[in-house]
């Protein structure tokens, strides 16, 4: 039974798990990302790897990124603020060579999309975009394949929108991190995003209008997108996705707003596979050559 590692590198937390050929997660870990000195990510996905492969025969390493990867070389190319010193970082070249294993590297966005379409909101659908709210804003667009541009800096979607009044983006305005700041502005520090959902689902009027002027700003973003991609889908990603249809319906009651009229045919949908979906991209690569192999 072939069994795969899949590592999700994020700003925060190197989430990982084990595959198997049954396409079931299982063994799920974290830890907290160290800052990026001396290549420090790096030596820290080769440390969890050395101890998962002291228990368990692995036959491939999938590793999903933040960051703007070249898929072949597997390397960084571009990176935000959010992971420094990150540019360059040779993890396919490096890892494959350390431990004599394929690796194939994605960014995050892209593999939590491709988790999607595998096995999650968006199976075996085509023309699916996926907008992912977090820290930031990322997005990738999925069209029988990931479609990346030719500097592969398509759909970098946090930067749209900049308005030079507030030198402001739109993932500055319509990230999770956005909508946490406004909650603190407002209510204090101690008022988490999940408290500010809960009371607006009771009719709290300051909960419920901090949703609404936030939600009308990922609404903008997402107006944009479809104006441009024309996508059959956008799926909305990202840990405020569990909040599920009543943000959905939020987000969806905002946005014909900044469309046409008799515009929007889009489906939007909630992504159903929430920290897992960018486990599953990562490893999709190993599946999909199985079964070109057969």
């Amino acid at each position: 039974m072939a069994e795969y590692l899949s590592i999700d590198i994020g700003g925060t937390y190197i989430k990982y798990a084990l595959i198997d050929d049954r396409k079931q997660l299982y063994g799920h870990h974290k830890v907290e990302t160290k800052g990026n000195i001396d290549d420090a990510i790096l030596k820290q996905v080769e440390t969890i790897i050395a101890g998962v492969m002291e228990h368990t025969v692995i036959s491939g390493i999938g590793i999903s990124t933040a960051g703007i990867v070249d898929r072949e070389k597997g390397e960084i190319i571009y990176a935000g603020p959010t992971i420094k010193n990150y540019i360059g970082t040779q993890f396919k070249s490096y890892l494959s060579r350390k431990f004599g294993l394929p690796v194939h590297v994605e960014n995050d966005v892209n593999a939590a999309l491709i988790g999607e379409v595998w096995q999650g909101a968006a199976k075996d659908e085509d023309q699916v975009f996926c907008i992912t709210l977090g820290t930031g804003i990322g997005g990738a667009y999925y069209h029988q394949q990931i479609i990346d541009g030719y500097y592969h800096q398509a759909h970098s979607v946090g930067y749209l929108l900049y308005d030079p009044e507030t030198k402001t983006n739109y993932e500055m305005r319509a990230s999770t991190s956005a909508l946490n700041q406004r909650i603190h502005q407002e209510l204090g520090a101690e008022v988490s995003t999940a408290d500010v959902f809960d009371r607006a689902k009771q009719g709290d009027d300051t909960c419920l209008s901090l949703i609404e002027a936030w939600s009308q700003e990922v609404a903008k973003g997402l107006a944009q997108i479809i104006l441009l991609i024309d996508p059959k889908c956008i799926l909305i990603g990202g840990g405020i996705s569990r909040q599920g249809s009543y943000l959905l319906d939020h987000i969806q009651k905002q946005l014909p707003a900044f469309l046409p009229d008799h515009f929007l045919k889009t489906n939007i949908k909630i992504a159903e596979l929430y920290n897992d979906a960018a486990l599953f991209g990562a490893v999709y690569p190993f599946f999909k050559e199985e079964k070109s192999s057969c």
